[in-house]
């Protein structure tokens, strides 16, 4: 669904008005505006606090921060991580204009501890019932059918399969998918070009249109968009196989002609750098004050009793832009001349002490020192060895794209079970996939996620971390 790229027309086309949708937002607004209003009389009793002014301050800031926030812009193809990246930028602005307001209240009595427990109280009753409608809204679609949008796919693409595969595995999501539109001769699908599109959709009651833009003509195009105006259809534009389309796009207007170009990732933002800078600074020192303080003597002892070499390993790896840097290790291996060969099972080149810090990702800890060193960042691509970088670099489509970042020390790749050894190129290949969408699909909230799920697959274990 990251894939498809949204034309909407008019307001009405960019909500859902069938069945009990129309209602949901309004339900959802009332809700908060709710909470808001009858908890803080309570919560500030004693604190000669105006309750007419503070609600209409608060009522007036919660709806602003919504509107430019898009807090309410939920739909049935939002994921949970957008629903969650949403009720975190509203909830830390909210709790911001919050202590904004007593400053300027002169006659009420600040307390710190009222004013964490009205916005803590706020926000997770809000988080509460945001989500726990989600999860209902989807099981209620699989359970009852009900309240299911029509849609057809105009052309056979591959991409448009693909889209159609996910509109009959995904039935949470809410569509039903009615059948192909199609003049290519040999093509599954319903046959008859614009004019039997336009009587399929009135006639089945279709609410939305998707078109592969590589069997669409402008013409057809333009007809399909004038006719999606007049009949309240919503239409939507599928990638053709250049896949140029899953980059994010940005509309530009030279005066009033549109044009559309690609934007760069949210990682080269400088404010979005800066923020990532500083996370992994202020964890990594955490981890060195509570963590690697006293485990470093104790792998030192460990590694030594069994082997003789330096208790670290250092390697050299292509960093940012293809920068060369050292990346630290836990000592693992017996000391020998093939640093460049990566690990297969059972290799003979590591140490009973080796084969435990590696399965349980020990060994990596002592790379915070490359994070604080400004080399590496918590999560990215994982840095591979040079000779996987020689020879993948010219091999594997977008295998350089991963190096526009800092390395990792974990990342999405990881966590979905996609490390070891490479013993084919499709292994190589699965790696490019999830480190390419990670850069461009960068949050501060997807890093929380691979963190989290990093911790999880190191106490449940993974079947090849050898």
């Amino acid at each position: 669904m990251e894939e498809i790229i949204e034309q909407r027309y008019t307001a009405m086309h960019g909500t859902e008005t069938q069945g009990y949708s129309r209602y949901i937002r309004l339900f959802n607004i009332t809700f908060d505006l709710l909470i808001i209003n009858l908890i803080f009389p309570f919560v500030f009793a004693g604190q000669n606090l105006n309750n007419s002014h503070f609600g209409m301050y608060i009522n007036v800031c919660w709806g602003g921060i919504a509107y430019f926030s898009g807090f309410y812009e939920v739909y049935r193809y939002t994921g949970i991580v957008q629903v969650i990246s949403k009720l975190v930028r509203q909830g830390v602005l909210f709790v911001l204009v919050s202590i904004a307001f007593f400053p300027f209240a002169k006659n009420t009595t600040f307390v710190a501890e009222n004013l964490i427990t009205y916005t803590a109280s706020v926000l997770g009753l809000v988080t509460l019932f945001k989500i726990g409608l989600f999860y209902y809204l989807k099981q209620y679609r699989i359970a009852t059918g009900s309240n299911y949008r029509n849609v057809i796919i105009i052309g056979h693409s591959q991409q448009a399969v693909k889209l159609k595969d996910f509109f009959e595995t995904s039935k949470d999501f809410g569509y039903h998918f009615k059948g192909f539109f199609s003049d290519r001769k040999g093509q599954q699908g319903i046959t008859g070009g614009t004019a039997a599109v336009k009587q399929y959709v009135l006639d089945n009651s279709i609410d939305e249109v998707y078109c592969s833009l590589s069997e669409v003509t402008d013409r057809q195009l333009k007809n399909l968009v004038e006719f999606a105006d007049d009949n309240n259809v919503t239409i939507k534009f599928i990638p053709d196989t250049r896949e140029i389309f899953s980059k994010n796009l940005r509309i530009d207007h030279y005066e009033m002609f549109p044009v559309l170009s690609l934007r760069k990732t949210a990682l080269h933002e400088p404010s979005a750098q800066i923020v990532k800078r500083l996370f992994d600074i202020a964890f990594s020192l955490t981890v060195f004050i509570l963590l690697l303080s006293w485990l470093t003597p104790l792998m030192a002892l460990l590694i030594k009793l069994e082997s003789r070499g330096p208790v670290f390993f250092k390697q050299s790896r292509p960093g940012l832009n293809e920068k060369e840097f050292f990346c630290w290790k836990f000592r693992s291996m017996q000391i020998n001349e093939t640093t460049e060969k990566s690990v297969t099972k059972n290799d003979p080149r590591v140490t009973r002490v080796g084969k435990f810090i590696r399965k349980t990702s020990i060994d990596e800890l002592p790379q915070f020192l490359n994070v604080l060193r400004g080399e590496m960042s918590i999560v990215g691509p994982r840095p591979h060895l040079w000779t996987q970088n020689n020879l993948y670099g010219q091999r594997i489509k977008k295998y350089m794209v991963r190096l526009y970042v800092k390395p990792g020390i974990t990342g999405l790749a990881q966590v979905r079970g996609c490390r070891g050894e490479i013993a084919t190129d499709v292994d190589m290949i699965n790696r490019i996939k999830y480190d390419v969408f990670y850069i461009e699909n960068w949050s501060m909230l997807l890093d929380f996620k691979i963190i989290v799920q990093t911790v999880v697959n190191i106490f449940m274990g993974e079947e090849k971390a050898y």
